[in-house]
């Protein structure tokens, strides 16, 4: 397996960027960097480009709506020149609370402009003139303007990832994307993932081989049982965020993902809780079973297991997570975690 781990630059950026420059020097392979409602993605990425030599770089992603599918060609094309083509995009839809409530933008038909999206970046990524007729976008508007290419050098060798996790999107990514982010993922109940992914891949007359799926997921090392049962308390409320405070009150992606993998009536309760303002009480009703689930959290010999499970369910690149309260517990758990991927075939 590859290594991969994502940062944002919200806050504490001299700390984040130490931890990249480091992680680099241990072997980490590639580095996401994420935007949500913080930080923008390519100003970081452009100053890692600089700053680095030869992990692979990519957005984690870059959201359908904020911008322009050209200005998403645009900022691939000058990302992967200055990173001397050590660059990825990822892309994902978000959800209708950062879009609409954040930014602005109607969230409305996300598979279609998705799938605009991509068709127009491979075309600037080839260097065509852009001209395109969809339902969600027609470039060039009608008038006087005329088809334009950009000025950059073509590169269509830039590959796109689709963070996704609904049925159709992953049905979608299996169709046209080189890679899958990955989320909330039970690899015991990966099939809730890949009979869509696969659907989308025999679609377009394609194989696995043919897709790269990068998973996330924290990875923290216990001492012991005791150790390990603090640890887990202290994610269910993080968890109960994701299932019950992410998106809005009737679109939760994360809490469909978990409820595919067989959660659906805790997930239903968890949001309810959350949603009625019982943070605590949502909490509470998390399983350890549903964070360990989806986490590499454990003792070192419980961790080296879960990743085989992980390869075994089809992960080709792990996304770690590094737990730790400095910067120097973060580079060493995730030092551990290097050596533990290495062991497996």
């Amino acid at each position: 397996m590859r290594t991969a781990t994502t940062v944002e630059a919200s806050s504490g950026w001299p700390e984040t960027r130490d931890f990249v420059l480091e992680a680099e020097k241990l072997g980490l392979g590639e580095c996401w960097v994420a935007e949500a409602w913080g930080s923008d993605g390519p100003s970081v990425l452009g100053y890692l480009a600089a700053r680095t030599d030869r992990i692979r770089l990519g957005s984690g992603i870059m959201q359908l709506g904020v911008r322009t599918p050209v200005a998403l060609a645009q900022a691939a094309l000058t990302l992967a020149e200055m990173s001397g083509g050590r660059f990825a995009l990822g892309l994902g839809p978000s959800g209708p609370q950062v879009i609409e409530g954040l930014h602005g933008v109607p969230f409305a038909r996300p598979l279609t402009r998705m799938r605009e999206t991509v068709q127009i970046i491979r075309s600037a990524f080839a260097g065509e003139k852009i001209s395109f007729a969809g339902r969600a976008f027609q470039i060039p508007l009608p008038g006087e303007s005329r088809p334009m290419r950009l000025s950059t050098t073509p590169n269509e060798d830039i590959p796109i990832y689709l963070a996704t996790l609904s049925p159709r999107m992953l049905e979608l990514t299996g169709e046209l994307a080189d890679g899958w982010l990955g989320t909330s993922f039970v690899p015991e109940g990966a099939d809730a993932y890949f009979r869509y992914l696969d659907a989308g891949l025999a679609k377009a007359g394609r194989s696995r081989g043919d897709l790269v799926v990068c998973q996330g997921a924290e990875v923290a090392f216990a001492s012991d049982e005791d150790e390990l049962r603090t640890m887990v308390a202290g994610r269910k409320k993080e968890l109960a965020f994701s299932l019950g405070g992410m998106g809005s009150a009737s679109t939760n992606f994360y809490h469909d993902a978990y409820s595919r993998q067989g959660w659906a009536e805790v997930a239903a309760e968890v949001r309810e809780r959350w949603q009625s303002g019982d943070r605590d009480g949502a909490a509470e009703l998390v399983t350890d079973e549903m964070v360990l689930a989806t986490t590499l959290i454990g003792t070192e010999d419980m961790v080296r297991a879960r990743l085989k499970v992980w390869r075994a369910a089809g992960v080709d690149t792990v996304r770690l997570y590094p737990a730790g309260d400095t910067l120097e517990n973060r580079l060493a758990t995730l030092g551990r975690a290097l050596e533990l991927v290495t062991e497996v075939p």
